[in-house]
């Protein structure tokens, strides 16, 4: 049943309403705390030729609360567009909150548009929201960047230490521990790096191979895939490697520090990337915010009013 706020006069559902109050036996709705506490301090001031039933059609055809509100006093609303009775602002329009598609778009290939967050299939950047909405928004691809990266880098300084502990004088951390077990170790901790840090690399590589479109993304999965295999087959199957490919210790060499630390690298500059790119957006969001609601139209007869700018048309007089 639609029902009228009798503090703003505006229409909404009664199952919509935030509360209600009973006054002389009949119950009222609103459509916000405010204009319910307004009402419950000073009922009468509300209830002058107010009816709880309220006319056929909501107002705007919305069965939402619309109409005009002062930024300043938002339980000041009305039906049509004037200015705040207490502060003298110019009222905005309250528009009922709608579902939004957003769509994603690659910024070096606007062809490459999507429906969900993602990279694009030709260059690997990750896309970005076609419109700048006003608001905070978290970017999901920082997000995931970011995790990747913290637990890459708490894996990666052990792989490295293991591998260049001989470049410290006077250092073997092989007197201590075993060098079989000391590859072994770079084989577990290296492992999740490549294969989950680096991860969205090597779907991005392999996507500019389907696409027949190279790029960094392609050079990035491949080395650290030959390396990270390369170091596997070497420590699982040492034997099948010639002499010419063994070190004064008689043992095969690895590169697993190798591909842990570009993983870790190119998700490093993949964080700072997506920082940059949202701080971008963050300025044309603030952009946006500074621009004006309203305009000052300039009637014929040389008067002034203040109207929304969606009622502005071609040839109207503004004063700015």
């Amino acid at each position: 049943m639609q029902v009228i706020d009798p503090v703003c006069k505006m229409t909404i559902e009664d199952k919509d309403a935030v509360g209600t109050s009973t006054y002389k036996g009949t119950t009222y709705y609103f459509c916000t705390e405010q204009c319910k506490e307004n009402f419950d301090r000073k009922p009468e001031a509300y209830l002058e030729d107010i009816s709880p039933v309220p006319p056929p059609e909501p107002i705007h055809g919305s069965g939402t609360c619309t109409g005009y509100t002062c930024p300043m006093h938002p339980e000041v609303k009305q039906e049509k567009f004037g200015s705040c009775p207490q502060c003298g602002m110019a009222l905005e329009p309250v528009t009922p909150s709608l579902s939004v598609k957003t769509e994603w778009i690659c910024p070096m290939h606007p062809e490459i548009i999507k429906d969900i967050p993602g990279s694009c299939p030709i260059c690997g950047m990750a896309l970005e929201p076609r419109t700048a909405m006003i608001g905070e928004e978290e970017n999901p691809e920082l997000i995931d960047m970011t995790r990747r990266f913290k637990v890459s880098v708490v894996l990666t300084v052990p792989v490295v230490f293991i591998a260049m502990h001989h470049m410290i004088p006077g250092f073997s951390l092989e007197r201590l521990i075993n060098p079989e077990v000391l590859r072994w170790l770079e084989f577990l901790l290296s492992t999740p790096v490549v294969l989950w840090g680096g991860w969205p690399f090597f779907v991005r590589g392999w996507q500019s191979i389907v696409n027949r479109s190279p790029n960094m993304f392609t050079l990035i999965g491949l080395g650290v895939s030959v390396a990270y295999i390369y170091s596997v087959v070497a420590t699982f199957f040492p034997g099948i490697f010639p002499e010419s490919f063994r070190g004064e210790s008689g043992k095969v060499g690895v590169y697993f520090e190798a591909a842990a630390v570009i993983v870790t690298l190119v998700l490093l500059g993949q964080v700072l990337e997506l920082r940059a790119r949202g701080q971008t957006g963050a300025a044309i969001k603030a952009l946006l915010g500074l621009s004006p609601k309203t305009a000052r139209r300039i009637k014929e007869d040389g008067s002034e009013e203040d109207v929304p700018l969606e009622q502005v048309s071609p040839g109207d007089k503004l004063r700015v």
